[in-house]
């Protein structure tokens, strides 16, 4: 076996230190697994079961996984895992020999073995294969989980996900049917004459969608690129350049908030066709989905929680401002100014920002009245201009535009326009869209030249469609979260805070002894606090707040909104407490999951975004010059959940 550093190498188990024994000692008898370059495999476990009479009495040779074993003197049994399931293993001395016999009982759960014999059938009906022949390819150093338990762990089962796929057989089977998802999606818009193209995934300029971009430097050209946040403007080119039907399936990456719906990078479908418009994408989209769940799942009508989902049955259509009016009772038509707008918002208790238009508000409406309650397959249509920068205004409706969403469970997973054409129109729109920038909106584009360039070349009339394609394998395999069906979703490192402690203490180890470092200075000369109130408060009034130490269990961005974050908190009562906070330009989401901070936890619950914020977290607040700053108090870890402050 190889030397090994130990100067950084974790502390072992008893378990492990055995195994590595074992594996030394093989080693040392000419038998290092490690030195087995390939092994012929003849067979697959599933394909023995199903086709048990093809292979009895016929030699196969397999590989895979031991992960159970029962020895019984001079014979033994034990079951191999392999790409396709589990098959049981017969070994006994006289027939693989003494030496490769007791090799065998000093094998591990977890090793991986190639195997060679006939296969027959046990008295009990098992389909079996007696071995003639049994070799080491691997071992296993860690022990696996025990097998009646698992790996139930949902952190780890995400940042080890092959150590998840080899004890959760079901986990398997949902990437299995992902990516035959994939791959039916793929053959449906072949059979409709589409063209599968690869666009670039750096950009010299994010748009195509209103999100916050990953920012990265190319050295050798000496300029900022962008990870594209949408395939959309590369794709819409190519409709300008002849090619009628393109589609891209392909990573796209925007730098905002992670929770059970969103992940940094994500896998999206889009697909451009000239000469349609919304109605052709709704009937592509309906088609496709129906062809998808179909193709891969038997039946156009799938479980997703506790509810039956139909694909099968036309999907609903209905406009955004009809819905609003029909789960709200506001009816936006009616509604002719901002300021109006605005006062329906503040009676009702929806948070908007200055900027926010007319179209703004509506979509807030939305979020708050309707998205939870389409559950079956609903198309939502007729968008405000104010919130569709890439899609064609309805010439009917100028204030609104030919864009829908698809909604299912209460969720989008779909988007389409009739893609906007004129030069002249989309300047205006980029320009607006960089002012929001100017501003300080992360989320706005600036104006992208060469894609006004392309569209004054002429893009004919043309129907756009983009897909969240987990969302969809998430309800094709009814899972809740966005991670259960990404193999490696995006983690915080276990070791990001170790590591910088670590850093400190070895540039500090490192300094001359006689080097004395000093204190760091912070200058507060320019900082602005508020005046202390002149008003005493009673004792018995300040006694009745209730300020805890709570710990953050979850931390999400709140959706539309560029200031909330919703922590889900635990104050000690066994009740998970939900606050909201507006501190997202101070603080990310995912750096504040595991913080101890300090609540108020008696005051009423107040409806935010539509979500009940049942306290407040305290913050320290100042201005340093013009610019206000905010200091979330955090605490030792060490003090518990409900530790009530005096």
């Amino acid at each position: 076996m190889a030397n090994e550093t130990q100067q950084n190498a974790p502390a072992r188990s008893e378990q492990e230190e055995i195994r590595r024994a074992k594996l030394q000692e093989a080693i040392d008898q000419g038998h290092s697994p490690y030195l087995i370059t390939s092994f012929d495999v003849t067979a697959h476990s599933q394909d023995i079961q199903n086709h048990f009479d093809d292979y009895n009495g016929k030699e196969v040779a397999l590989a895979g996984r031991m992960m159970s074993r029962r020895v019984m003197g001079k014979a033994s049994f034990a079951h191999l895992h392999d790409s396709k399931g589990d098959i049981q293993i017969y070994v006994r001395r006289e027939d693989v020999g003494e030496e490769a016999y007791a090799a065998f009982k000093k094998d591990d759960i977890g090793d991986i073995l190639g195997v060679r014999g006939i296969v027959f059938r046990t008295q009990t009906g098992e389909a079996s294969v007696h071995l003639s022949e049994i070799t080491l390819l691997s071992k296993c150093l860690k022990p696996l989980p025990e097998k009646f338990h698992g790996l139930v762990d949902t952190d780890l089962r995400y940042r080890q996900r092959y150590l998840d796929l080899v004890v959760n057989p079901e986990v398997k089977e949902t990437f299995i049917k992902r990516s035959h998802i994939i791959s039916a999606i793929r053959a449906f818009l072949e059979s409709r004459d589409f063209l599968e193209v690869e666009t670039p995934v750096l950009h010299t300029q994010a748009g195509g969608a209103s999100a916050r971009p990953f920012i990265t430097h190319h050295n050798t050209l000496d300029i900022d690129m962008y990870l594209r946040i949408a395939l959309e403007l590369h794709l819409k080119r190519l409709i300008v350049g002849g090619f009628d039907r393109v589609y891209e399936i392909g990573r796209v990456f925007r730098n905002e908030g992670m929770d059970t719906r969103h992940n940094p990078e994500f896998t999206e479908l889009e697909l451009y066709q000239a000469y349609t418009n919304i109605e052709g994408m709704m009937n592509i989209t309906e088609d496709m989905f129906r062809y998808v769940a179909k193709t891969v799942c038997g039946s156009a009508v799938v479980p997703y929680g506790d509810v039956m989902v139909d694909l099968e049955k036309p999907f609903e259509r209905i406009s955004m401002v009809e819905a609003v009016k029909k789960y709200s009772g506001v009816d936006f038509d009616a509604i002719e100014t901002l300021e109006e707008a605005r006062a329906e918002a503040d009676k009702r208790g929806i948070h908007y920002e200055e900027r926010h238009k007319k179209g703004d508000i509506l979509n807030l409406f939305f979020d708050e009245y309707v998205e939870e309650n389409l559950i079956q397959p609903t198309f939502i249509y007729g968008h405000p201009v104010e919130i569709s920068p890439l899609a064609k205004r309805d010439p009917k409706h100028p204030g609104y535009t030919e864009r829908f969403e698809v909604f299912i469970t209460g969720r989008e997973f779909g988007n389409a326009f009739s893609e906007l054409n004129d030069p002249i129109d989309q300047r205006a729109r980029f320009e607006a869209q960089a002012a929001l920038k100017a501003q300080g909106d992360d989320e706005a584009c600036g104006v992208d030249e060469d894609f006004l360039n392309a569209l004054e070349i002429g893009l004919p009339p043309t129907g756009g469609l983009g897909v969240g394609v987990d969302r969809l394998v998430m309800l094709l395999t009814n899972q809740s979260s966005i991670r259960d069906v990404l193999l490696f979703p995006t983690m915080k490192p276990l070791d990001s805070e170790k590591k910088a402690a670590k850093a400190e203490e070895s540039s500090k180890a490192q300094a001359p002894e006689t080097q004395v470092v000093a204190e760091e200075k912070i200058d507060f000369s320019n900082v602005v606090i508020e005046p202390l109130f002149e008003d005493f408060v009673d004792f018995d009034t300040f006694s009745k707040s209730d300020f805890r130490a709570v710990k953050v269990l979850a931390c999400e961005a709140v959706k539309k909104s560029k200031k909330l974050l919703q922590f889900t908190l635990d104050d000690g009562t066994g009740t998970n407490r939900t606050i909201l906070s507006g501190i997202h330009a101070f603080y990310e989401p995912e750096e504040m999951v595991g913080k101890t901070l300090i609540a108020i936890c008696n005051l009423p619950p107040r409806a935010m975004m539509g979500i009940q914020s049942c306290g407040m977290l305290l913050s320290a607040i100042n201005k340093r010059g013009d610019e206000e700053e905010l200091h979330l108090l955090m605490v030792d870890n060490h003090i518990p959940a409900g530790a009530k402050l005096y």
